[in-house]
Parts: structure tokens; sequence; C-alpha cells
């Protein structure tokens, strides 16, 4: 499309689109325009005169269209929207993290099949160009994890709670008011976008499609201040983290869930609604790379990166998927964890492969012990359901 003006039809204009539209109008772009703009909702007032319509068909039989991008929270309807773009051959950028995460093998085809572009950068990690990274930069066998915070709202309550000591409620009840967590948080603290996330990373890293399923995800949402006590006197802090790491025998483990991270670590620092990746290799060590993970402005402005993208007929090559040495996904892996729980049921539900300190109280039951991925894929629907809390445990 290099030297052809963008004519966009836009899907959703909540925080993101608007915000995509507000940096289009600051810089005055000549080569790119948002043409039409499709919406849930035709009678919600808005501030801004342009072509709105509720009906994709609209946008998809204007001629002038030549690009679309979607921004709306409605995976099925996303991937409705994606696909039809690509089988007409429409360049397509989207920020549906779970749409993609459950349909991206088939979007991959489709690209190929119609030789059109699909990006989605801004999906991933808001303003870090993490995805361009891995498919640029970190396209050989010496990567061997990619870690790191990758939900904005789950971590700003973790910062007001560790750094202003703020109650669990009250620091969730903040990133509410202050529009970084939704009336139902739970795809933000309790792992899945972080998931979802994780799973489009995974592709690029090591060219290697996990379903959601198969991958042990678990949240914040059972944390108490016994947690955040025994945190404090380890001096460490709480952290959402997804990770994916190559191990022994060219194999593949994946988790979200948190961690307790200490000082010398590159992620202890990320504070409030930013987001913080470390890239690790065999020869390079780490890289780290931060940024804020959300809000309209960040995220529209990576949004505009992908659209600038394809201006230069930019597309993911996905090579990784071709390596004849792909890794191989397994569960099969202890590690450390600290499990606070209630009652001997609540212990008896995991089964440790090791224990090697155990606190008893009135007040305060845990343990920390060695467990499988398995093994917490195995019962991990219990433990969101049940007073306990479990966070991963390293030694550094």
């Amino acid at each position: 499309m290099r030297n052809k003006k963008l004519q966009i039809g836009l899907f959703g204009f909540g925080t993101v689109g608007k915000g995509l539209y507000d940096v289009l109008e600051r810089i005055g772009s000549s080569n790119v325009e948002i043409r039409r703009i499709c919406v849930r909702d035709l009678s919600k007032p808005r501030s801004i005169d342009a072509a709105f319509t509720d009906k994709a068909e609209d946008v998809f039989n204007d001629e002038q269209v030549n690009f679309i991008v979607e921004l709306i929270d409605d995976a099925d309807a996303a991937y409705d929207i994606v696909k039809t773009a690509l089988t007409k051959r429409l360049p397509v950028v989207s920020g549906n993290k779970k749409m993609l995460a459950a349909h991206l093998e088939e979007l991959i085809e489709l690209q190929r099949e119609y030789d059109t572009a699909l990006l989605y950068d801004a999906s991933a990690c808001g303003s870090i160009p993490v995805i361009r990274n891995l498919e640029e930069y970190y396209d050989n066998d010496l990567l061997t994890s990619v870690k790191g915070i990758l939900n904005g709202s789950s971590n700003f309550i973790l910062s007001k709670i560790f750094n202003e000591k703020m109650s669990y409620p009250d620091a969730l009840k903040l990133a509410q008011d202050l529009g970084f967590a939704e009336s139902n948080p739970s795809l933000d603290i309790d792992g899945w976008d972080s998931l979802f996330k994780l799973i489009i990373i995974t592709v690029h890293a090591f060219g290697l499609y996990v379903a959601p399923e198969k991958v042990f995800t678990y949240g914040i949402s059972n944390m108490n201040d016994d947690d955040i006590r025994f945190a404090s006197e380890k001096e460490r802090r709480f952290k959402l983290v997804a990770h994916v790491e190559k191990i022994e025998g060219n194999r593949l483990i994946m988790s979200v869930m948190p961690q307790l991270i200490s000082r010398n670590k590159y992620i202890y620092s990320v504070e409030d609604e930013f987001n913080g990746v470390v890239i690790k290799g065999l020869f390079y060590d780490k890289q780290f790379m931060f940024g804020r993970g959300a809000g309209g402005y960040p995220t529209g402005s990576a949004v505009l990166s992908d659209i600038t993208a394809c201006l230069y007929d930019y597309k993911y090559e996905y090579k990784k998927l071709n390596d004849s040495q792909l890794p191989t996904y397994t569960t099969d892996h202890s590690f450390r964890v600290y499990y606070r729980y209630t009652n001997a049921d609540d212990l008896a539900l995991v089964h440790f492969d090791s224990v090697s300190e155990s606190y008893i109280s009135d007040n305060n039951k845990y343990v920390v012990g060695r467990v499988s991925l398995a093994e917490l894929l195995r019962v991990q629907d219990e433990l969101r359901r049940r007073n306990v809390f479990i966070a991963a445990y390293p030694r550094d």
C-alpha cells in the first residue's frame, strides 16, 4: 500500500478508538484518515462530527475504505470483522487479544491464503512494541524466555498496596474510579488478559501456539492482608507475571500467576499502570522493555504504529512457525510456591512434591513447597473458588 492514502474503517470508539482518533487529529497525518466509524450504539452522544454507523456492512461496502482497524471488546464480533477484512483483502489491525488468542492459528492461515496483513502489536503490551521486536530482532534459537507484567490494571492495584499501604478493596476501587479497571475486573485481576497476551507473544517468540485452556492461570483476587504481610517480611512484592520459558529437552513451559519478586529483578520497580517485559537469551542475557500498558493515547499510538507499518507493506512473517525444531509444550515442571490456605481440605487439595516451610496460627496458615504446573492446572478452578492464595516464590 506504499504511497497510497489509507482510508480507515474503524470498529469501536471506546477508550482506544477515541485515543487513535485524537492522535491522528493531533499529528495531522496526510496519508491516514478515518473514513467511517462503526459503533454499537448510535444514540450515544459523541463530541466529534464523523461518519458513524452501527452496521458493519456500511464499512465493508464503502469502496473507498481500504484498511480496517478493529478496537472492540466483543471477541466474537471482532473475529467476524477480522475474518471478513482478510477475505476481502483489506489489511487489518486488531486490538482484541482474547479473539486473537483463540483464533490465531486460523488467522495466520487466512493471511497467507489472501496475502493480506493482520497486525496486532498494540494488543500485547499497549505502547511496548514487543511483537515486532520478537519478529525482527529475536528471530533465532538464542531466545530462552519472555516474562513480565502484561496487565496495567492489576499492576496499578498492587503498586498502591505495596507503595501506599492501601487495602486490596480500596486499591481496586481506586483503579475502577480512574478507569484502569472495569466494574467487573475479573479479566484483569484474575489473569485472563495477561494469558491472552502471553499466548500471542509465545507464537512470535517460540513459534508455538498453545490453547489458553492448557496454561495455568491464576490472579490476585484471593490475595489478603496475610499474603501482603508475608511478602513484606521477605522484602518482596507480589506482581502478576506472565511467563514463557524454554527448558531442557527443547520443552516450553508457560504460566500466568502472582510471583514474589525480589528487589534485584527488573519488574520489581514497574509501577502503576505500566507494563514491563524481560526478554532473555543464551548469550545476550536479559533485555528489558518498559512502557504504559493501558490508556487511550498510549495504546492508540501503538495502533497507529501498526497502521503506519502497513503503509510500507509490513507483515508478520511468522518465521519461527516453520522451524524444524519447534519446542514441545509441557506442564511437567515443578517450582517453589507460597500457598496460603484456610483448612486441612485446602491443604489436601494440592499435592506438593516437597514442603520446606510450614506455618499455622489461629488466623493464618501457609506452606512453602514445590509443586508441578500439571498439578496446579488440575486444580486451578477449585483454587479460584476457595479462600486460598498461591504465588510462585523464586529463590532469588
